[in-house]
């Protein structure tokens, strides 16, 4: 029996714990087994009520950035209290703030401190600092406690050493979960985003081997062991070939041209010609950070400039050919001695010899009023014979009597006219030949009568076969014609093409800029910043160029449209100015204008006179290194036009250049180190729209005096 009594002696002898370590014991637990902040902080208020008999406390722990304090758990408080409620770690005058960075409980009252005020209201409060998760951090955060708990201090502080390295915890394991999700949010959209690319993208290691590409690179360069024999050889090519030229770029530097690259296509077998841009991913070339590539496919491209090339060619044979049947034409037509006239189905002379030209054309050595309307009146009696030709029905051929006079001698001329229709295949008349045979020797000389009428029949036989030269010369320009039609559109509807295709990359370009430099990925450094700037800039200055090249486009092919409103010069002058105002404050220049007293109201395209505008006087600024500016408007009654200048004192322009200088992608300075850059389109473009608005823009100018430039045009169109 004693060992018996023994062992139950030292049981009762071992301690117990106490409630208050039990209770304790059981919050450990129960902070352990919280799955989130919210959860582990209302499980300890909870714990403080019971041990401590706290009736209001509220929980506040540092957010994800560690420079707020935001609300996690309260007791005793309505949730309407604590919204919006949290405190700015910056400022450390705030009461909650020195008594987060206090190592001790602080007795806050909260009197005085309007912004200051906490759910717990204006009456004294308990503020008790969070230990840390660890000695270099800030502590975790504060439970603050109305009306204070002084009998049970030690309780508290002991909650505090023990909530705060678990609340720290589950804040971090928060914010490491809540990056991963972004991360992963973001690595979607990138997938999206290259994707929804046509063209394809990859991002290879500095060996060669792809780490991400999109769906189209897939399709050329990537290959499963259960696809055709076939299509994994062509993909292992594929492959071959890009590595061979990505590593050729990548000896060869940023500063390389673009390479074309030949592919195949794994789907069907037929070549593919792609030209490829790459670029390291990471700014810094000391990291591996990769290399991002993308294949432009220039195939299509290629192909429609050799067809517009081989058109071209032929077009120029085809105008050859013409220029040298219409030589061989004028050469018979001239060497008939009777005055032989070509009109169109409107009656408007397109072809005379020079025996009808001195018939129909006043000389300019004779300066005499009464030739000039013996000229008009020859032509008024030739176009009244040609136009009844139409009025005989299905006559193709009419002979009669016309009376000239002979403009030099003022001599009387009695004129047989025989008229013939030129008809095309389709039944429509494309031209009249007429031919004139002076009478007069047949009045004078009876006896050449017989003669004459010989003479007459061989005149026919070679008025016949010269109409039918002029069928097929004229069949020959109507094919030129629409050759050359056709080639123009081509030309128009390839830079419409081209310039689309080069807007989409861009706009993609200067969004993706725009969010980098709204931080959207995060702080940038300065020099990431200014070289963002830079892609910006120059993608805009980009876009300009490729709205230039659709204008012109547009122009051409007749779509560019008239809106004709009534307006004031003033005003419009008073519009450039303004929106021109930064760039004259970058020049230094002292820019004046100048307007005309009285200026009308105009009607025109309001638009399009303040573009022209808008241009000559960016271009001013542009080629003047110093000196001034001036734009002036004046009104020339008389002739109910309206003039706008613009004058710098520039570098000049020399006279052998200034009529270049309205053509496409022309400068008065080629060069490729000329000072001025610029893709030259924008005069060609204002001497277009000022054709449009029915106005002329001509320019004066001489090298190292400046320049003026003046858009002249109608004050209002001629059918108003």
């Amino acid at each position: 029996m004693a060992p018996g009594r023994t062992t139950a002696a030292r049981t009762s002898a071992r301690p117990r714990p106490s409630a208050g370590a039990a209770s304790r014991l059981d919050l450990l637990e129960a902070l352990l087994l919280a799955r989130d902040p919210e959860q582990c902080s209302q499980r300890a208020l909870a714990w403080l009520q019971r041990q401590c008999g706290v009736r209001r406390a509220l929980c506040l722990a540092a957010d994800a950035a560690r420079v707020r304090l935001v609300p996690v758990a309260s007791l005793g408080l309505p949730s309407q209290r604590l919204d919006r409620f949290s405190v700015d770690l910056d400022v450390r005058d705030h009461p909650l703030t020195q008594a987060l960075l206090s190592s001790a409980p602080v007795l806050l009252s909260m009197n005085g401190h309007a912004s200051a005020v906490t759910p717990l209201g204006q009456g004294p409060v308990q503020a008790i600092p969070l230990a840390p998760l660890s000695p270099r951090h800030l502590p975790a955060g504060l439970i603050l406690v109305s009306p204070p708990i002084e009998a049970a201090a030690g309780d508290a502080r002991w909650l505090a050493r023990v909530l705060g390295p678990r609340l720290a915890a589950l804040m971090e394991a928060r914010r490491a979960e809540e990056s991963e999700q972004r991360l992963h949010r973001e690595r979607g959209l990138l997938y999206g985003i290259i994707n929804a690319v046509t063209d394809p993208i990859l991002l290879t290691d500095a060996d060669g081997r792809i780490i991400i590409a999109n769906s189209r690179a897939e399709t050329l360069l990537a290959a499963d062991e259960d696809q055709s024999e076939g299509r994994r050889q062509a993909v292992t090519l594929n492959n071959m070939l890009f590595s061979a030229a990505l590593s050729r770029q990548v000896i060869e530097g940023a500063g390389a041209p673009r390479h074309e690259m030949p592919l195949v296509d794994p789907v069907d077998g037929s070549d593919l010609l792609f030209e490829l841009m790459s670029t390291p991913a990471s700014p810094d070339s000391r990291q591996a950070g990769g290399i991002v590539s993308i294949l432009r496919n220039v195939t299509d491209l290629q192909r429609a400039t050799a067809e517009i090339e081989e058109n071209y060619r032929k077009l120029r044979q085809t105008e050859a050919d013409a220029r040298a049947e219409r030589d061989r034409l004028d050469l018979v037509i001239d060497s008939v001695a009777d005055p032989i006239l070509v009109t169109d189905p409107g009656g408007n002379i397109v072809m005379m010899n020079a025996p009808a030209e001195r018939l129909f054309v006043a000389r300019p050595d004779v300066d005499s009023e009464e030739a000039h309307r013996q000229v008009r009146a020859n032509d008024a009696h030739f176009s009244s014979f040609v136009s009844n030709l139409f009025f005989e029905g299905d006559s193709r051929r009419r002979t009669g009597g016309i009376n000239l006079v002979d403009p030099t001698t003022l001599a009387s001329l009695p004129m047989e006219a025989i008229s013939g229709k030129i008809v095309s295949e389709h039944g429509e008349v494309t031209a009249v030949v007429t031919i004139l045979h002076d009478r007069t020797e047949e009045f004078e000389r009876a006896r050449l009568y017989e003669e004459l009428k010989k003479a007459s029949a061989e005149l026919e036989n070679k008025v016949r076969d010269a109409t039918s030269e002029l069928v097929r010369q004229n069949e020959l320009l109507r094919r030129s014609h629409i050759a050359l039609e056709q080639a123009s559109a081509l030309k128009s509807q390839f830079l419409a093409n081209m310039s689309h295709e080069f807007r989409t990359p861009l706009n993609a370009i200067l969004g993706y800029t725009s969010m980098l430099l709204k931080g959207v990925s995060g702080e940038l450094s300065g020099q990431q910043r200014r070289n963002l700037e830079r892609i910006d800039s120059n993608s805009h200055h980009l876009l300009s160029i490729i709205n230039d090249i659709l204008d012109i486009s547009r122009i051409e092919a007749g779509k560019m449209p008239l809106t004709l409103v009534d307006f004031v010069i003033p005003d419009v002058i008073g519009e450039v100015l303004a929106e021109v105002e930064p760039l004259i404050a970058r020049s230094k220049l002292a820019v004046t204008h100048e307007l005309g007293d009285a200026l009308p109201l105009v009607r025109s395209d309001r638009q399009k006179v303040k573009q022209i505008v808008i241009n000559l006087l960016t271009n001013a600024l542009k080629f003047t290194p110093q000196g001034w500016v001036k734009v002036t408007a004046s009104y020339d009654k008389r002739l109910d036009r309206v003039a706008i200048a613009v004058t710098d004192s520039g570098i000049g322009i020399s006279p052998k250049d200034q009529e270049i200088i309205f053509e496409d992608f022309r400068q008065a300075d080629d060069s490729p180190t000329r000072q001025y850059t610029g893709a030259g389109l924008g005069l060609a473009i204002c001497r277009r729209l000022t054709q449009m608005l029915g106005g002329e823009l001509t320019v004066r100018s001489a090298l190292g005096e400046g320049s003026t430039f003046t858009l002249t045009m109608p004050r209002a169109p001629k059918d108003d």
